[in-house]
């Protein structure tokens, strides 16, 4: 809010300056009292263009509407052109900012708006006993900065927003595959629990309850893991195939500085969903070195596990300065971030402690029992 008030007011004495000079301009050229009326004109749309965040649609109009009363009286009376500098420039501020930020139907009714209000100006300008199009065309110049300065950001945002459907709809079809492995996986498990049961049943009847027991479990992991891929659906940025690691390929095929592989050794198997995530970190990761550190020497990518957690570390040697990595939201790290924390884990990113390279660090809990 404090942002906004000191901008409007910097817009405002700005519009002020331009007002009065072009007022000082009038008398001194024209005499007598012809400056009042372009005075007044600008007074009005300075004071529309200070209020203009309350309804920005029909500030415009105001605008509009004024700019071309201004017009009219002007031609009418034979006044200096109209709208003068002061005028016109608080209509292309109210275009500007109406294009910018309206939907698109009023967006356009207000750049039409606008164009024939610049229009009739050239037009007025033109039959008038003394020419004035050098004015009107400076308007129009003006009017059409504007529509640029509002259309420019508009585009800009809507193109950001097609990309970002497009890799959200390419995400979510992926973790529609992982879903139905992670499905599969856990199911199977308690498929296997429920024949082992009823073996059991037969001849071990005590052991029943104990075998229960474990189908109950897996039932409930197959809960938890479906949920978490389910809930990473209606986000974006969380995509990841499955499979024990499956990083020697990806290592692989990396175009890049050479890496080296550190793998845990044994082991109870990982839940898929884990084993995927751990993938698409190191990924993005080795992707994020490829684009922002070219000049990196070596990669070293290392997994470890104990009974409680699984830690991914990928960590890079660049020497000299290297370029910023930034974070967009939605995409790359920031995305591995957010699933990292749906599994209930941390994921970390930074330059090395002394310099000269990058690590990212991912924790990722292990369930008690493993599947």
């Amino acid at each position: 809010m404090r942002v906004r008030w000191l901008w409007n007011a910097g817009l405002g004495a700005g519009l002020a300056v331009v007002t009065v000079s072009a007022a000082a301009r009038i008398a001194e050229t024209w005499g007598g009292s012809y400056w009042r009326f372009d005075c007044a004109a600008g007074t009005v749309g300075c004071a529309i263009v200070l209020v203009r965040h309350r309804h920005r649609l029909w500030a415009a109009v105001a605008g509009m509407v004024v700019a071309a009363a201004a017009i009219l009286v002007a031609r009418l009376a034979e006044l200096p052109a109209e709208p003068g500098p002061g005028l016109a420039l608080s209509l292309a501020v109210l275009v500007g900012s109406a294009v910018r930020v309206l939907p698109v139907r009023q967006a356009v009714a207000v750049a039409a708006g606008g164009l024939a209000v610049v229009g009739g100006s050239l037009a007025a300008a033109l039959t008038s006993v003394s020419s004035h199009a050098t004015v009107a065309m400076l308007n129009g110049a003006c009017w059409l900065a504007a529509l640029a300065a509002g259309l420019g950001p508009r585009l800009l945002a809507a193109r950001r927003r097609t990309v970002a459907e497009r890799v959200r709809r390419h995400e979510r079809l992926a973790l529609a595959r992982e879903l139905h492995d992670v499905v599969a996986h856990h199911v199977t498990c308690v498929v296997l629990q429920a024949q082992a049961a009823r073996l059991v049943a037969g001849k071990h009847p005590e052991k029943v309850p104990g075998s229960l027991a474990d189908i109950e479990s897996a039932g409930s992991d197959a809960l938890a893991a479906t949920r978490r891929v389910v809930g990473l659906l209606r986000e974006p940025g969380g995509t990841a195939p499955t499979g024990e690691f499956e990083l020697d390929e990806l290592v692989g095929h990396f175009n890049g500085p050479p890496v080296r592989l550190r793998l845990p050794s044994g082991g109870r198997p990982l839940p898929p969903e884990v084993a995927g995530t751990v993938y698409r970190v190191v990924q993005e990761s080795l992707t994020n070195i490829s684009r922002h550190a070219p000049n990196a020497t070596s990669v070293t990518v290392t997994v470890a596990r104990d009974r409680h957690a699984l830690t991914v570390e990928i960590a890079d040697k660049t020497p000299g300065p290297r370029p910023h990595r930034g974070e967009k939201g939605g995409y790359g790290l920031v995305g591995m971030r957010e699933r990292a924390e749906a599994f209930g884990g941390t994921l970390t990113a930074g330059p090395r402690p002394g310099g000269g390279g990058w690590t990212v660090l991912a924790t990722l809990p292990l369930p008690e029992r493993g599947r």
